[in-house]
């Protein structure tokens, strides 16, 4: 399979010459997962970040209940990971499991640290990335607190409507932090809009 879409990505994130794309790529190598599949599991370290070309990952934890909370959904094309374990090389306090069959690239820790200390065009890749991340993470954090549960759910909607085709309702519900019964009834008021 084509590296094209990764090499793509690269470029769309920090733009650079093609050859330094496809140098960064070349420490890449594709992975499938089927539906279900456990991408990593609480307790695991971290040892491989994915660029997922296609599909969809949902990110969750156990709450103190005993039930699945979703943190975080990551929709292709996007580099996807537990990075905190995966930087600071701790027991993930998340699972990740592929919602779709999934077509992936991954890099283990030691290629990635290679990039960064060899590839200069890297280092600054890998700063946009957290720059990104770290926006995605305040934008959530904030929306939980100065959005209501519709105005969360609408902008959920618009940001990736893809995701409502690739997962239970009761698992957006727990990212939105709301019941279920509760996203029954946003959506059935807004159908009414």
């Amino acid at each position: 399979m084509s590296k094209q879409q990764l090499i793509d990505f690269i470029q769309h994130i920090l733009p650079m010459p093609v050859a330094k794309a496809e140098l960064i790529s070349a420490y890449f190598t594709e992975i499938h997962f089927a539906k279900n599949d456990f991408v990593l599991q609480e307790g695991q370290v971290s040892s491989h970040s994915y660029f997922l070309e296609s599909g969809c990952f949902r990110v969750y934890s156990i709450d103190v209940d005993g039930n699945e909370v979703s943190t975080e959904f990551f929709t292709a094309p996007i580099i996807a990971n537990d990075f905190l374990s995966f930087f600071k090389r701790i027991p993930a306090t998340d699972n990740i499991v592929a919602l779709t069959n999934c077509v992936c690239w991954k890099i283990s820790f030691d290629d990635l640290q290679i990039c960064f200390h060899t590839i200069p065009e890297f280092r600054e890749f890998g700063r946009m990335m957290l720059i990104n991340n770290y926006s995605r993470l305040k934008q959530r954090m904030l929306g939980m607190v100065q959005l209501t549960a519709e105005q969360r759910y609408q902008k959920l909607i618009e940001v990736n409507p893809e995701l409502f085709q690739q997962t239970a309702l009761k698992n957006i519900a727990s990212y939105l932090g709301i019941t279920d019964t509760s996203l029954s009834r946003i959506r059935k008021e807004l159908v009414k809009k």
